[in-house]
C-alpha cells in the first residue's frame, strides 16, 4: 500500500490551471500516445474527474490520500471533497500567500472539533521567493503573524501540520522555536541538506515528491522520516514531465526512490507508509 501525503485533487480550478501549464508537454504527450503501455493515459481536463483520479490511484496500489487546504474557502472544499470518499482525508490550512489578504480581511479562527477526516492543518508556512518589501509590503511580517496563528491552531487541536518553506528557513525555525511541541513534515523539501538537518532534528518528516526525479542535487532524507507526495497536479515526476500530475504517480516516485536508495519498492512503501500513519493517524 501507498499514500500520498500531499495532493490538491479536490480543486477543479487547480486541475485546470495545471492544463493550461501543459504546453511544454505537447511532444511527450504524442510519446505517450504512441506507446501502447501509456495509450489511454489522462490528458483532458475531462479525465481529472474526482472519481476517475480516484479509481486510477487505487489501481496503482494508492490507496490513502490526503488532499490539502490553501485557504479558509479552499479548505472547507477540501472537507466536502473527503466526506464523498472513504480514502480520503483532508488538511485546513491557509498557504503563506495568503498572507496579505488575510491581514486586510481577517480571519476568524474556525471550530474544527466537528470536521470528520481532518488530519493535519497545512499547507502553511513561509514563502520569500520572489518577494521584495518594495513590491509586496510587510509580507515578511503579515506571513509571520499568519503562520503563527496555525501553528496555534495546530496547538489547540492536537494536529500535526503540513509546512511549506521556501526560501525562509531562518524564520521558520526561530518561529517554531516557540512551539516546541508541534510535529508535521516540511512538504515538497527543494532546500539545503543543513536545512534538512535542522529539520529532522527537530523530528520533522520530509517530504518526497517528483521534483526528486529532475532537481539536480536532490537531498534525500533517511527512509524512517520521508513521506511520499505528489502535489498534484503539479511537479509531476519523470518521465511524465509536462503531463497533469495525480496521486497514481506515487507508484513512479516511490520506484525512483528504490533505484536511489538501493531498497526494494515493496521496503519504501512499506516504510513511508508506516510514517504516514504514524503522523496522521490514518
Amino acid at each position: 500500500m501507498l499514500i500520498d501525503t500531499h495532493c490538491h485533487i479536490h480543486d477543479v480550478e487547480t486541475y485546470k490551471f495545471a492544463l493550461t501549464r501543459q504546453q511544454a508537454g505537447k511532444k511527450l504527450r504524442r510519446v505517450l500516445e504512441e506507446d501502447p503501455d501509456y495509450g489511454h493515459y489522462p490528458l483532458e481536463i475531462s479525465d481529472f474527474t474526482g472519481e476517475k483520479i480516484i479509481s486510477r490511484a487505487e489501481k496503482a496500489g494508492i490507496q490513502k490520500m490526503i488532499t490539502v487546504g490553501t485557504s479558509d474557502t479552499d479548505s472547507r472544499l477540501a472537507c466536502e471533497f473527503a466526506e464523498r470518499h472513504d480514502n480520503v482525508f483532508w488538511s485546513y490550512g491557509i498557504h503563506p500567500d495568503e498572507a496579505t489578504s488575510v491581514a486586510e480581511s481577517g480571519w476568524n479562527c474556525p471550530s474544527l472539533e466537528s470536521f470528520a477526516y481532518l488530519v493535519a492543518i497545512g499547507e502553511v508556512g513561509l514563502d520569500y521567493y520572489g518577494k521584495t518589501s518594495a513590491e509586496d509590503g510587510d509580507f515578511q511580517g503579515e506571513q509571520m503573524k499568519l503562520f503563527e496563528q496555525m501553528l496555534q491552531l495546530a496547538r489547540d487541536n492536537n494536529l500535526p501540520l503540513i509546512f511549506h518553506v521556501r526560501e525562509a528557513f531562518d524564520d521558520f525555525f526561530a518561529i517554531l522555536a516557540n512551539f516546541p511541541e508541534v510535529r508535521g513534515v516540511v512538504h515538497s523539501f527543494s532546500d539545503t541538506k543543513e536545512n534538512m538537518m535542522r529539520a529532522l532534528e527537530r523530528g520533522f518528516y520530509i517530504g518526497v515528491n517528483g521534483m526528486a526525479t529532475f532537481a539536480d542535487d536532490f537531498p534525500l532524507p533517511p527512509l524512517e522520516r520521508m513521506l511520499l507526495e505528489t502535489d498534484a497536479p503539479f511537479l509531476t515526476p519523470v518521465p511524465f514531465r509536462g503531463t497533469i500530475n495525480e496521486p497514481a504517480h506515487i507508484r513512479d516516485i516511490c520506484a525512483y526512490i528504490s533505484k536511489i536508495k538501493g531498497e526494494s519498492e515493496r521496503e519504501i512503501a512499506k516504510i513511508t507508509t508506516q510514517n504516514a500513519e504514524q503522523l496522521f493517524r490514518i
